[in-house]
């Protein structure tokens, strides 16, 4: 009786006759090392999971056709997420460059002006606005009374507006 490629010592012999042939065929249409390793070794794994439909004279046919395949299906994978991300930039981009400049330099503004706030300011703001604390949550992280969170910052407010023009 003739042993199946579900024999361990078929496969393996499968493995070491076909294994490199398969890997510098994937790698000559790849040209990435890693993708034709991976490649192959999928190719095999599909091959131990159909081992009972696989007779040996067609083995090296089978991982032929299921290496390239799965090298195709990548190929068509990543055409698709190129295509896709050459799309998103055109949706995103839509200002005018003037307006992306403008917008540049007013976070520039904003950044150099909340640099220049006192450090009690500075933080109260940074507080409120940028995690959302309330006023009486800054006052128990800063252990002051929520009126000097208040004037903190009503001066912050002010200073930004005046070195700000238009907020």
């Amino acid at each position: 009786m003739q042993e199946d490629v579900c024999s361990e010592r078929i496969f393996n012999q499968l493995y070491k006759t076909w294994g490199k042939p398969i890997y510098n065929f994937i790698f000559f249409k790849c040209g990435d090392d890693a993708q034709a390793n991976d490649l192959v070794q999928e190719a095999f794994i599909k091959l131990w999971q159909n081992c009972a439909k696989v007779q040996e004279e067609k083995a090296k046919s089978f991982l032929y056709t299921v290496a390239n395949n799965m090298f195709l299906n990548e190929v068509a994978h990543k055409k698709v997420v190129l295509k896709h991300a050459q799309l998103q930039p055109q949706k995103i981009n839509e200002q005018s460059p003037e307006y992306v400049l403008e917008e540049k330099q007013f976070h520039k503004k904003l950044q150099d002006a909340i640099a220049n706030l006192t450090e009690g300011q500075r933080t109260a703001f940074l507080l409120n606005r940028i995690e959302g604390k309330k006023y009486s949550e800054i006052a128990e992280i800063l252990e002051i009374s929520v009126k000097a969170v208040e004037k903190r910052m009503s001066q912050a407010l002010a200073s930004l507006r005046q070195e700000i023009d238009g907020i």
